[in-house]
């Protein structure tokens, strides 16, 4: 069965509605066609300082997402946006302020079915 592992950033688990760089954690779940199963929640550091940027956090946020294919959050710079796109994660912010469970299945038909098999 083919699947996606995506990363989204909530602030509440039930819309895509924080921004990357102030997003503390990251829903991480398994989208089939079939549907999506939420598989755990992941910390990660403060990226975003207001004006500044924490860069040994950004490291974190990669190391943390960085066996996801995508990432949906309601906003993203140029540059944090290009260091997934450099680790292979898609940063995805079509679907801000959306509700999660649609929007993961509406990416995944986009997505052509997934691409991993598992």
């Amino acid at each position: 069965m083919s699947f996606l592992r995506i990363a989204v950033a909530s602030k509440d688990g039930i819309s895509i509605n924080q921004h990357f760089g102030h997003a503390r954690s990251f829903y991480i779940f398994r989208v089939s066609a079939e549907g999506s199963v939420l598989l755990e929640s992941r910390d990660v550091a403060l990226y975003c300082h207001g004006h500044s940027a924490d860069q040994s956090a950004m490291q974190d946020i990669l190391n943390t997402i960085r066996d996801c294919d995508a990432v949906m959050v309601a906003r993203i710079g140029d540059g944090p946006a290009n260091k997934l796109s450099d680790i292979g994660v898609i940063p995805v912010d079509d679907y801000a302020y959306l509700a999660i469970e649609e929007s993961l299945a509406d990416f995944f038909c986009a997505s052509a079915g997934g691409r991993k098999q598992g």
